[in-house]
């Protein structure tokens, strides 16, 4: 049975979860994430609060939608020639889709954080740890890095340190297009690059299934 036209203008009225998650944004920059009320947001929408409810538990659950925005750039398709470029430009490129697909909103995603972080809000913090992993994880997949056992795991935990060193930096910069930060990942990535090769490719290296038989 086809809905009446009334309920159809109801459910076309309805915003959607991007548009939600817009107007937070623009409500952010205007006053601060902290300063986010969602009865607030739901009148700039012109929708009672339960409508924001249909979509976002709590503001934290608005916050880990924008930072969803960063994964899906860094998943996209990569450009031409990419599975040919070294892994190091590759991981370049793959964190720097992250946090460029970030930047224009950079002041308030740096307030997500510290809200997350705030000592009264335990109850993010392992959300947080396990999205952070599974960051990672997409990462190292989108990046083509596929190596197994100890070197995989030595991957993911500098991958980590990596990340963390860079949003860290990245949260802090306030130079044009955050140059500051993208010239610390390069020579953080070299440096990373020069261990993993001493530790892998060197003559004290682990040999090879064959070589050891």
């Amino acid at each position: 049975m086809s809905k009446t036209p009334s309920r159809r203008k109801a459910a076309a009225e309805r915003p959607s979860a991007e548009r939600i998650l817009e107007a937070a944004l623009h409500r952010a920059e205007q006053h601060g994430w902290d300063k986010l009320r969602l009865r607030e947001l739901a009148a700039d929408l012109s929708v009672p609060l339960s409508e924001v409810l249909t979509h976002y538990r709590d503001a934290d659950a608005i916050a880990d939608a924008w930072f969803r925005h960063g994964l899906a750039a860094m998943l996209a398709p990569p450009p031409g020639g990419f599975t040919d470029s070294p892994a190091q430009e590759r991981l370049r490129v793959m964190m720097l889709r992250w946090f460029d697909a970030l930047a224009p909103h950079h002041r308030v995603t740096g307030e997500m954080l510290s809200g997350k972080l705030y000592p009264s809000h335990p109850h993010h913090w392992v959300p947080m740890i396990f999205n952070l992993s599974r960051t990672i994880h997409w990462l190292r997949d989108a990046a083509g890095l596929d190596a197994g056992g100890r070197r995989r795991q030595l991957e993911e935990i500098g991958l980590t340190l990596l990340f963390l060193a860079t949003l860290r930096d990245w949260v802090r910069d306030e130079t044009p297009d955050q140059e500051r930060t993208k010239a610390r990942l390069a020579r953080r990535l070299a440096g990373s690059d020069r261990l993993m090769t001493r530790l892998f490719e060197g003559p004290s290296a682990d040999p090879s299934p064959e070589e050891a038989g």
